[in-house]
């Protein structure tokens, strides 16, 4: 039983019925929707597709819509453009009259440039180095192309050396947000998160309603990590853009940073960009790319993303069965049994993310289910924050969440080693949703009558946050 989860990116390569329904029978356990490109028909017909698929095939699968954010992108190209080292190039911000060779969303950072200053393009495929600025009716920067390329419509701009304060919710965020809560969607992901009350004015829109995704992709954010962690519900190790707001050998040491941190506080982290990205192009990952996947997950990473692999590439089921095939190794190994490598802390009561009685507890359960060889470990929880909770301490057996709603068991989807069952017309009640939950597993052929088992759960069950319960049964 796989339990790492994976997130696939929907875009052009895998927008049909055909293609989706491959993925979420591959592996997919989170869809995820980029709204930084296409339109809301489109995103809508999609969303129903994959509800409706993974209906037919009775799966939980999460829906996760990514915020475009504040994130400065090339516009206004019809048709590739190669540049040349050496070359000179112009840039302005977007207009129709064509005075210059790149357009751009924004451009009010090139008044804070000073000659030399480096430009990246396409997560720092390409490189310029700023010149001069030229005042006119449209004011124009001019670069010298250092590291050449072919440049196309969309990518983005990253700007190293200019600390730009922005608002992480644009105009176009909230018409999207207003959006994707209409669809009722289990996560939202934010774009460039600078500090926690990034994730406290998103939180104030959402009320509620969604779990909310704070991706880690600039320099700052690694500054208040702690205080972004508090206030979010899941985590993004979002490398494209981080490895090019950081220098790209600090970036291996930022996502054991994030990883750990999410792990310490509960809260689900996923890896991202770049995973098996030379499988947009070929049908095989290269050694490099195995490696990677295999050392986030045992980072503790408890979803692994892939981006341009399934949205644009020319391969994405073989990109999905590589991911799938890559965990089961990693997982078979034996090497997480006791936990993410790099994850370990002394003391339970300094963990955070919930009270010290909420970790004691799931630590418990847990270490009784070692010493046990529990053959499962059963969570009842009305909102998923138990399962979550259970979850990173990262328990050998796998663990089944009794949830009384589908939307949790659809969040849940996300979560390492967490497998969602939903308690349909079954009595609220300890006794009736545990025996429910052990009934699954006896029926799964994972323990026989009279093993023991691990029940967890918060009492009362309508209190989120309550994580109070352990108790050893028997099946």
């Amino acid at each position: 039983m796989r339990r790492t989860k994976i997130v696939c990116t929907i875009g052009p390569s895998t927008s049909t019925s055909q293609a989706i329904r491959a993925l979420i029978e591959g592996g997919m356990d989170i869809a995820r929707i980029n709204m930084s490109h296409g339109e809301h028909e489109t995103h809508a017909e999609t969303i129903a597709c994959l509800r409706r698929t993974a209906e037919e095939l009775d799966r939980n699968l999460g829906i996760l819509v990514d915020l475009a954010g504040p994130k400065v992108r090339v516009c206004g190209l019809t048709e590739a453009l190669v540049l040349e080292p050496g070359q000179t190039i112009t840039i302005a911000k977007e207009s129709s009259d064509h005075i210059s060779d790149i357009s751009v969303t924004s451009f009010e950072w090139f008044k804070a440039l000073i000659p030399g200053d480096p430009v990246l393009l396409d997560d720092g495929a390409l490189e310029l180095s700023f010149i001069e600025s030229v005042e006119s009716t449209t004011p124009r920067a001019v670069f010298e192309v250092v590291r050449g390329g072919i440049l196309t419509e969309g990518k983005g701009v990253n700007i190293p050396n200019v600390n730009i304060e922005t608002v992480s919710l644009t105009e176009k965020d909230l018409v999207d947000l207003e959006f994707a809560l209409s669809k009722g969607v289990e996560y939202i992901g934010l774009s460039f998160v600078l500090s926690a009350a990034d994730v406290l004015r998103l939180k104030d829109k959402i009320a509620g309603k969604t779990l909310i995704v704070a991706k880690i992709e600039k320099a700052k954010a690694m500054e208040s990590l702690d205080e972004i962690v508090d206030s979010t519900d899941a985590l993004m190790v979002a490398r494209g853009d981080l490895g090019v707001e950081l220098p790209f050998e600090r970036v291996p040491r930022a996502q054991k940073r994030i990883i750990r941190w999410g792990n310490f506080v509960a809260r689900p982290v996923i890896t991202a960009t770049q995973m098996l990205g030379s499988m947009i192009d070929h049908s095989r990952p290269t050694r490099a790319e195995v490696s990677d996947v295999a050392n986030a997950i045992l980072d503790g990473s408890d979803a692994v993303m892939l981006s341009g692999e399934t949205a644009i590439g020319k391969h994405p089921i073989k990109a999905l069965e590589a991911m799938v095939s890559i965990i089961q190794e990693v997982e078979s190994s034996g090497f997480l049994e006791q936990g993410p490598l790099y994850g370990t802390f002394s003391g339970t009561h300094k963990r955070g993310g919930a009270t010290p009685r909420e970790h004691a507890v799931a630590s418990a359960t847990v270490e009784v289910a070692r010493q046990l060889e529990v053959p499962a470990v059963i969570v009842i929880t009305h909102n998923g924050f138990s399962a979550r909770l259970v979850s990173s301490y990262r328990p050998k057996a796998p663990l089944f969440a009794v949830c009384i709603d589908s939307y949790t068991c659809r969040q849940l989807a996300a979560v390492w080693g967490v497998y969602p069952i939903l308690a349909e017309d079954i009595e609220v009640s300890y006794e009736a949703l545990s025996q429910f939950g052990k009934q699954v597993v006896l029926e799964r052929k994972l323990g026989v009558s009279g093993d023991s088992i691990v029940v967890t759960a918060g009492v009362p069950f309508n209190i989120s946050g309550t994580t109070n319960t352990m108790r050893v049964e028997v099946l």
